[in-house]
């Protein structure tokens, strides 16, 4: 053993046998797991804090990592001021689903994990002084898998946008379908077809904002429905991974493919905007689109 070990031991074991037990804990002040975030673009590493303050957008590099459902709702609406919307209640595990361990074992655990009922949540407030509903899907709760609840939640909330005459907005990340509600899963990718044709009839702006990831049935369905399709830059926006469709046509995929940027050139979503202007360009384009709903019902 060499002195540097030496040194070690003595000092832990002078730590542990001599250092009363309170002065003990006050020199060992432990450092939060989350003090320090590393940045998967860059490697670089940004103290929580300033990643918190600058919307989770890293200052440096400018990716934009996943945003809490709390703040996403905080920064849209005028002072941070919200209602809360209840959604309706829904089987919990209509085909008894058990895989390593039962589906509504792992609903209750997502559920004191992430302090919500399911993976989207509603709130209608104020947005530049306009009435507007909004939906935040929860990557953190099942990947923000759609299923009955979720599904609920959203038409919830496209209705509710009806009954207030306010417009629609849509913020979505998702890995798809959630495979333990099979069929049940399924059908709700009509069902919000169906409430998105309703705020079409009533002539209010759905507008959709994509998020880091946007996949599976949530982009062929309700994601890709809306009048105006904005993205955070770098999102991954699809329908099937890229890797299983480069193994189905055999063939390298372009660079990019499915970021979207890439799906801003090929014309399937019409703006891709940063985080931090995100809020005024909402408002701005709610303002537009309701002054030309009234004009055209004048």
């Amino acid at each position: 053993m060499n002195d540097d070990q030496d040194s070690g031991n003595f000092a832990m074991n002078w730590m542990s046998n001599v250092v009363p037990p309170k002065i003990r804990s006050f020199l060992r002040r432990e450092t939060p797991e989350n003090l320090w975030v590393k940045c998967p673009e860059s490697g670089e590493l940004v103290f929580h804090k300033d990643l918190e303050s600058n919307l989770y957008v890293v200052p440096s590099s400018g990716h934009h990592m996943r945003m809490p459902v709390k703040l996403r709702l905080d920064t849209l609406f005028d002072g941070a001021k919200y209602d809360s919307i209840a959604t309706p209640d829904v089987p919990l595990d209509p085909l008894k689903f058990r895989d390593v361990k039962r589906y509504t074992d792992r609903l209750k655990d997502y559920r004191a994990k992430t302090n919500s009922v399911d993976a989207v949540k509603l709130a209608a407030g104020k947005l530049d002084g306009m009435a507007v509903v909004a939906g935040v899907q929860d990557f953190d709760f099942m990947g923000g898998s759609l299923g009955m609840a979720a599904g609920e939640a959203i038409i919830t909330g496209m209705n509710e946008a009806v009954a207030r005459k306010a417009p629609f907005i849509m913020f979505t990340a998702s890995g798809g379908a959630r495979m333990q509600e099979g069929m049940f899963s399924l059908m709700q990718m009509p069902r919000t077809t169906v409430a998105v044709q309703r705020l079409r009839a009533a002539k209010l702006p759905y507008i959709v904002v994509l998020t880091n990831p946007t996949t599976g049935g949530v982009t062929a369905s309700y994601a890709m429905l809306g009048d105006i399709h904005i993205a955070e830059p770098g999102a991954v926006i699809g329908f099937a991974g890229a890797r299983v469709i480069e193994q189905t046509i055999r063939e390298r995929l372009p660079e990019g493919f499915q970021r979207a940027e890439y799906l801003k050139e090929h014309g399937m979503v019409d703006m891709v905007v940063p985080r931090v202007q995100m809020r005024d360009t909402l408002a701005r384009l709610c303002n537009l689109l309701m002054k030309t709903r009234t004009d055209k019902a004048a």
